[in-house]
């Protein structure tokens, strides 16, 4: 199963509401995270209440979107030359989180509107006298009138985003080098892919332009010259490995970490394109010599559990899934994958187990959507219906079907003790079934 893998496509909240896929991966989202902290603190925020999203996308991209989340695309941590390059990148989009640029992105909307609207009833108004071609060039200008003052709206956040991203990297005394170089990137491709650019009429500042309005502040910066340390970089490249070896069509990614090539990084990213292809011996013994190389990454154990759970053979999974929980007892993915494997075995000894481990998962990460579903899988093999439609109900819940929530919270509540926990809880979400309008 593909949810088995340590990359899923089911992801929690307004994302997943979106259709963005998702993918988890612990060992990624640690780094993520490790870069986002001292930024989010810089800018004032609550590290915790950002929210960090690993998007599988090829696009070279990172958004925000409301409630302080932040979506890092695949694509653009392949892009990415340097862990200073990415950390700029996400510094910018902190920029804009603590600029509160989502929320007054609604305002520049509307502003941007008030022409369009105005055109409207003009362009009606000429047509409905028979000047037919007039009113459409009426209707023509207020669209474009309305596109360029948005556009407008948008290059001054976008803008003011690259500012304070200069600021955060200073104040966690990081280079701004990276960000510097990546928009240098940016701008050499965009000259190189335009004719011609309006500058009016594209909602991000010119390549430039860009460069010119930090250039300054860069060069002035006195940590300017400082270098990812070589632990930093070794996770970035171990990390960008991975993500090659797992989203990158399978010869395009052997291109880019060819057999010829034997470090560390190359091999990661072998294992995980031998894994696709499938080449389970080839896989076996390279995760292999990575574990014997370090004998303490959970994150090898993991991708040897992955590879026996592809091969179908579960039993052989379990130990070096444990090995992982062991190493990292607090990642709640680390135990997902685990109790998936103990479940594929189809014994009761086993499921029984596994419903500990997704209950530790749940204690940390109560909202995934694929913990809530092997939940329920766990408790119907132990013949605990109730608390199976309970299960199903949070993963319903969380997925943001909260009227099928609601169906099997009512199943789940005419079986649990009346006043307890979990009869508490399906009540709950029979609550706010009820309350939601039906679509």
């Amino acid at each position: 199963m593909a949810a088995a893998l340590a990359f899923t496509g089911l992801g929690t909240g307004p994302a997943y509401a979106q259709g963005i896929s998702l993918l988890r991966d612990t060992e990624t989202e640690d780094m993520l995270r490790s870069y986002e902290t001292p930024l989010a603190k810089a800018a004032g925020l609550d590290p915790q209440a950002v929210h960090l999203y690993l998007v599988g996308s090829p696009e070279v991209n990172a958004f925000v979107a409301e409630g302080q989340n932040l979506f890092v695309l695949s694509g653009i941590i392949l892009y990415c030359k340097t862990p200073n390059e990415l950390i700029g990148v996400m510094a910018h989009e902190t920029g804009h989180i603590a600029a509160g640029h989502i929320i007054r992105s609604g305002v520049g909307m509307e502003h941007a509107m008030v022409p369009m609207l105005l055109s409207l009833l003009l362009g009606a108004a000429a047509m409905a006298m028979g000047a037919g071609d007039a009113g459409m060039v009426i209707l023509g200008a207020g669209s474009a009138m309305a596109q360029a003052q948005m556009a407008a709206f948008t290059r001054v956040q976008e803008s003011s985003a690259d500012q304070i991203a200069v600021r955060l990297l200073n104040a966690t005394h990081q280079s701004p080098m990276g960000i510097y170089s990546t928009f240098t990137r940016f701008a050499v491709e965009q000259a190189q892919s335009a004719y011609k650019i309006d500058k009016y009429a594209v909602d991000h500042p010119v390549g430039q332009d860009r460069l010119a309005d930090i250039e300054q502040k860069v060069n002035a910066s006195p940590w300017r010259d400082v270098k990812d340390p070589p632990q930093v970089m070794h996770t970035f490249e171990m990390v960008q490995a991975k993500l090659a070896g797992f989203t990158l069509p399978v010869q395009e990614a052997l291109d880019r970490y060819p057999e010829s090539d034997t470090s560390e990084p190359a091999r990661y990213a072998r294992a995980m394109i031998y894994m696709r292809k499938p080449d389970m011996a080839k896989a076996l013994t390279t995760i292999s010599s990575l574990i014997k190389d370090e004998p303490n990454n959970p994150f090898f154990y993991e991708v040897l559990g992955q590879i026996h759970v592809t091969m179908a053979k579960p039993q052989l999974a379990i130990p070096a899934y444990q090995k992982a929980v062991d190493l990292r007892p607090n990642a709640p993915q680390l135990r997902l994958g685990l109790a998936v494997a103990q479940l594929a075995t189809e014994s009761p000894v086993m499921a029984s187990a596994a419903l500990q481990n997704l209950k530790a998962a749940s204690l940390i990460e109560d909202d995934d959507v694929f913990t809530w579903y092997e939940t329920a899988q766990a408790y119907s093999m132990l013949k605990n219906e109730p608390m199976a439609n309970l299960a199903t109900a949070e993963a319903y819940y969380n997925s943001g079907a909260v009227r099928k929530a609601g169906i099997f919270a009512l199943r789940a509540r005419r079986g649990l003790e009346q006043g307890g926990p979990d009869w508490q809880r399906a009540n709950d979400i029979v609550g706010v079934a009820s309350a939601t309008p039906q679509r």
